[in-house]
């Protein structure tokens, strides 16, 4: 609920066409996400700190971000290391081994998940989500995709409140979660009755639009101003780009 925190500011990122930043970040994950090396995994990651700073961000709420994502990495950092291996002589024939080459996997996906992270937080989301939405349009992304997303967007929050008023019945009933199957009961009658009411919500919601004369387009009411700011960004996010997949192609593998 909190996507927009870092929409407000005054950097040269804040001030960017959102269509330029979704270009730059799309191109970077792809190169970043494909990559294979130590080499490209820090390279990627100086990169995208240098944008956080440009975009001024809060470190405090960027490293509560990144403490989510560390979060999943540091499971990498334990079950990469370890595969099962056949033992005749041990319990159900399979047995633990320690291979140093997950360590290695592990860092190269920690270097790479914290760079898109961070690249994402100062490309993306120093814009509104209404702006992106915008954006996506405009960049012609096929309109169904785009209205999902802002209706997901949209009506989130509201899914959420429901959720809420329907935990805050359950204890005002008397109930405290446990380990026990009425738990387990309680909390799938939950999830169906959260469903069902979400179904109906989207069915007034679709009632209301057709009301209001939607035909399946939402008209484009932002439009922005393209100059010399972004082709200037464009240049540069392209030679970082091209840097970044010329340091993927050349070093070796895992190194």
């Amino acid at each position: 609920m909190h996507l927009e925190t870092f929409a407000k500011g005054d950097s040269p990122l804040h001030r960017l066409d959102p269509r330029a930043k979704l270009l730059a970040a799309t191109a970077y994950s792809l190169v970043v996400g494909l990559g294979t090396t130590l080499t490209l995994g820090g390279a990627a990651l100086g990169v995208a700190l240098t944008a956080v700073l440009s975009a001024r961000l809060p470190l405090g709420a960027v490293a509560r971000r990144l403490g989510a994502v560390n979060l999943f990495m540091a499971l990498l950092w334990v079950m990469l290391p370890l595969h099962l291996v056949p033992d005749p002589h041990s319990l159900w024939g399979l047995a633990w081994s320690w291979d140093p080459s997950g360590l290695l996997l592990a860092a190269v996906i920690t270097l790479k998940a914290n760079a898109i992270a961070l690249a994402l937080m100062a490309l993306l989301a120093t814009s509104t989500m209404n702006d992106l939405f915008h954006a996506l349009a405009h960049l012609r992304v096929p309109t169904k995709l785009v209205q999902i997303f802002l209706f997901f967007y949209r009506y989130l929050h509201v899914l959420h409140r429901e959720y809420h008023r329907l935990t805050q019945a359950m204890r005002a009933r008397g109930f405290t979660p446990g380990n026990n199957l009425h738990t387990y009961r309680s909390y799938a009658h939950l999830a169906g009755v959260l469903l069902v009411r979400s179904y109906d919500r989207a069915q007034r919601v679709y009632q209301a639009m057709l009301c209001r004369g939607y035909s399946g387009t939402l008209w484009l009411l932002d439009h922005f101003s393209w100059g010399s700011r972004e082709n200037l960004f464009l240049v540069l996010s392209s030679l970082v780009v091209a840097a970044l997949t010329w340091l993927a192609w050349e070093s070796p593998k895992w190194t």
